[in-house]
């Protein structure tokens, strides 16, 4: 017990003992040092070295530096240029799909096959749309949050809880990426 009384006083003198043993060391420390010539070269040759490396490094870090902005700006410059090219190139797919629905607007709707130029027209949409990744979501069997938006829900007669009973608007997916979410009724 005795050595836990001792701490508070041993801790009061502490600052006044860091005081004394700096006023020591400065009083030990000269202002000034004797060195020979051949010291003093090697000295100035050391610094001269010292100065060289911090001034390649820090030439080194703002090269690295300029490097690193010009790369992010041709990197944006990249990524925009490729993104204005994918709408093109997706514009350009879809310009006969285009065409065909100007002819189909300037004839006849009650002519023979009208209906089924305009089925084509839409198979041919699909196609290329499908050439470009576009998928449908299944709507039919269970519903899935992930996949269908349920915008209604109604009970039905022999169908378990949770299935979906009507499409409102068909869901795609572009490779694993959701375009739209298929709206769907859903059972009780």
């Amino acid at each position: 017990m005795a050595s836990k009384k001792n701490k508070p006083h041993e801790a009061a003198e502490k600052p006044e003992a860091a005081e004394t043993a700096a006023k020591e060391q400065t009083e030990q420390t000269p202002d000034s040092v004797t060195m020979t010539q051949e010291e003093l070269e090697t000295v100035k040759k050391h610094i001269d070295e010292l100065q060289k490396k911090y001034d390649d490094t820090v030439a080194l870090l703002q090269r690295n530096q300029a490097d690193f902005d010009n790369f992010r700006k041709r990197n944006a410059s990249v990524r925009l240029d490729s993104y204005e090219e994918g709408k093109r190139d997706c514009i350009k797919a879809l310009l006969p799909v285009l065409d065909d629905f100007d002819r189909v607007a300037q004839s006849d709707p009650t002519a023979e096959g009208w209906a089924d130029g305009v089925k084509l027209v839409h198979k041919k949409l699909a196609d290329i749309l499908h050439k470009e990744g576009l998928t449908e979501i299944p709507s039919d069997g269970a519903f899935d949050p992930e996949l269908h938006n349920a915008v209604m829900t109604e009970a039905v007669d022999g169908m378990e809880s949770g299935h979906i009973v009507q499409t409102f608007q068909k869901g795609y997916k572009v490779k694993d990426k959701i375009v739209r979410h298929s709206m769907v009724k859903v059972s009780e």
